[in-house]
């Protein structure tokens, strides 16, 4: 197979789709020889629907013939995290206690994907419950880094990283309430958007959290715009979903004389080398764009990553707390932990988490009015072992000890500033061969922001994925 049409962007499918000069079905084919031939070595996906895929694929074909085609994503294959429904399929958000079960009812997201076409050809591997950086089940096995596979893929998207990077589908689906959507984006070189808060519909519960969003992933930034816009907007089903809906144009103007703010730490994460030095070149290449790029001190301290786990303990892990009298013996290591610890949160600790929550935005939302954006790493650590157990194992940042959960990624304060857009991009290599990432952070609900400032990066570096820069699997 053409490694050329395993990494064509979706947005370049779509076009070659119009001209008839590629078909769904080659293009599908080609995805699923690579899928299963990586299945054993990546462990990228949990379910796979192939034979049906195959179906709509020729059937997206004769459309494409006609020059009808249903939607803006028709004939691409969108694989979809294994957390969300599709009515009639299975979904086992990677645990054993949701290993049969079959869902009746299609997640909003999920019914906007398949409206527009879009074939979902596999299920993407999540830790359990999402409830971790990493991604390794009882029930599935442990997902690798295609460029590393010693090393993790991140989490919780993790299944959905790897199957972009393995060239395995076109676009991909994430969700993110510590980081999930950009960790994994992060650690496998690709372009994970964070909406703001109510941008994107997600199910009941967790859609009224606010640290909780859905969103796109994808080998390009053009590609998560398209993914973007078709997931976005108020939905009935969501009480917390933005009125009206916002559609990102394809297009924007150059960035030269905007100001950046750059946090290499954020003020308080020990941050890897190989991170740093990326980063410090990532900002190098806005200020060639014409932007300036100042060094910050946020003023933000440890109580913030404190706060945000004292958040997640108190709700996340409250419900997965409900789990463990009926199913504890099913649980991974890391998701009983994770619900243990949880019986010992408060309300007190609950409300101090949104008083820190209060006073850190106080110090980002007039930075913010200062500059265009604010950028720094997205992971402060390339990646941690794939086998990574973060209730057992310890890690260190350049030598410092950190919290195993959460500690070596960068991500979560901004779930608490969950009204701010983040977009994670790649900004190069790690000695290991992991990628690393960096986040752009806006001003509230001002995608558009982040989006002009990451197309006039990717555009000024050349773009991801070409010949010679992919994953040797």
């Amino acid at each position: 197979m053409s490694e050329d049409l395993l990494y064509m962007t979706a947005t370049e499918a779509l076009g070659r789709f119009a001209a008839r000069t590629l078909s769904p079905v080659e293009l599908l084919d080609a995805q699923i020889a690579r899928a299963e031939a990586t299945a054993d070595s990546i462990n990228a996906f949990t379910y796979t629907h192939f034979d049906e895929a195959r179906e709509a694929a020729r059937a997206s074909e004769a459309r494409w013939q006609k020059g009808a085609p249903i939607g803006c994503l028709d004939g691409l294959p969108v694989a979809i995290k294994d957390e969300s429904f599709i009515a009639g399929k299975p979904t086992s958000g990677g645990s054993l206690i949701m290993k049969d079960h079959i869902a009746t009812h299609t997640s909003p997201l999920n019914e906007r994907i398949l409206a527009e076409g879009a074939i979902v050809h596999a299920r993407t591997a999540t830790p359990e419950f999402s409830c971790a950086g990493v991604t390794w089940t009882r029930a599935w096995g442990v997902t690798r880094n295609p460029w590393n596979p010693d090393m993790t893929p991140g989490g919780s998207s993790g299944g959905s990283a790897a199957s972009l990077a393995l060239g395995t589908s076109s676009l991909a689906t994430g969700s993110d309430i510590g980081g999930s959507i950009r960790i994994p984006a992060s650690c496998c070189g690709l372009v994970g958007y964070k909406p703001p808060y109510g941008r994107n519909p997600d199910d009941p519960p967790f859609n009224l959290d606010f640290y909780c969003h859905t969103g796109p992933m994808a080998r390009s930034v053009p590609d998560a715009i398209l993914l973007q816009n078709v997931m976005c907007g108020p939905h009935p089903h969501d009480i917390s979903t933005l009125y009206p809906k916002l559609t990102l144009p394809a297009e924007y103007p150059g960035i030269k004389g905007w100001k950046i703010a750059l946090s290499v730490d954020l003020g308080f994460f020990a941050v890897d080398p190989d991170v740093r030095r990326n980063t410090l070149a990532a900002a190098d290449v806005f200020r060639s764009l014409g932007a300036t790029v100042e060094e910050v001190d946020i003023g933000w301290g440890p109580e913030v990553l404190e706060a945000c786990m004292d958040y997640l303990s108190h709700l996340f892990g409250g419900a997965l707390s409900m789990e463990l009298e009926a199913h504890g013996d099913l649980m991974t290591t890391y998701c009983r932990d994770f619900a243990e610890k949880s019986l010992a949160s408060s309300p007190q600790k609950f409300v101090q988490s949104l008083g820190v929550a209060g006073q850190s935005y106080l110090k980002l939302g007039p930075l913010l009015e200062r500059y265009d954006c604010l950028i720094c790493p997205t992971n402060a650590l390339p990646a941690v072992p794939a086998d990574f157990d973060p209730s057992r194992d310890s890690v260190s940042v350049d030598g410092t000890p950190v919290r195993p959960e959460l500690g070596w990624v960068m991500t979560t304060p901004f779930n608490m500033m969950s009204r701010c857009p983040v977009l994670s991009v790649p900004s190069g290599f790690a000695a290991n061969g992991v990628p690393t990432g960096l986040q752009i952070v806006g001003p509230t609900y001002r995608d558009g922001v982040v989006m002009q400032a990451a197309m006039a990066f990717e555009a000024a570096s050349g773009g991801w994925f070409a010949p010679g820069h992919r994953p040797a699997v």
